[in-house]
């Protein structure tokens, strides 16, 4: 549940000590200055077409920085401690404001380097405009993390093998494809799995697409971890 929405409704109950660890955290940023850095909780910046945001969203959280030297070349220092619960979401967004009849494609490409150890997935982020969809795309998960519902069983969909799960939130639907073997690097086609969602199985109907996200979502990176986006490209047509 990696959501701005849910970031909304938590900001006033969250005090996190940013500040600590801000040092470390540039210091651990590639040897090229980056272009953009932020350690404030909702810090954002918009780049190449893409918008950045920091979003430390839940309850408990520790320190996080993030860099960009790009839209599509970005990367996270989180020292959130070994605690339950979902801390931060830190992500780059495409707007895409398209009806999925009405798009002809809707692809993206990654290539990220993640630590060993913490809680964490890697996970795209789709929403359609009213939010009352969140459709989400783990392409790797390290640690004690698990997705929002009931599983529904594998499917083969946008060039990847996924365990579809559904739940609700509270505040929206969340459909949950989990990839069955952790990936660093490759593309997804997203489309199909947004028509399997709608035409195979009825779960929506013809939702207008708002935004595709891409981030980590951090339960726990104690000691302080680095998350490295080396390309991220969100297409459509």
């Amino acid at each position: 549940m990696a959501t701005h929405t849910l970031s909304r409704i938590g900001k006033a109950l969250l005090a996190p000590a940013l500040a600590l660890g801000a040092t470390v955290a540039l210091a651990s940023a590639p040897a090229s200055a980056a272009v953009w850095n932020t350690c404030d909780q909702w810090g954002n910046t918009s780049l190449n077409g893409y918008t950045l945001y920091n979003n430390i969203w839940g309850s408990g959280a520790g320190s996080q920085c993030v860099w960009a030297n790009s839209g599509t070349n970005w990367g996270v220092w989180a020292n959130h401690p070994n605690t339950g619960g979902i801390k931060s979401y830190p992500d780059s967004k495409k707007v895409i404001n398209k009806s999925i009849t009405s798009l002809g494609s809707l692809s993206s490409s990654y290539n990220v380097t993640v630590p060993s150890s913490g809680a964490y997935n890697t996970s795209y982020d789709i929403w359609d405009t009213d939010y009352d969809y969140e459709i989400m795309l783990w392409v790797n998960k390290t640690g004690a993390v698990g997705p929002l519902g009931t599983s529904q069983g594998n499917v083969t969909l946008g060039g990847h093998t996924w365990t579809v799960y559904n739940g609700n939130n509270g505040a929206n639907e969340v459909f949950s494809f989990v990839r069955t073997s952790n990936s660093s690097s490759g593309t997804v086609n997203i489309l199909p799995i947004l028509k399997w969602i709608k035409d195979t199985k009825g779960w929506f109907g013809n939702e207008t697409i708002g935004d595709v996200q891409f981030g980590y979502e951090i339960t726990s990176s104690s000691g302080g971890l680095n998350f490295t986006t080396n390309n991220l490209t969100v297409s459509s047509g």
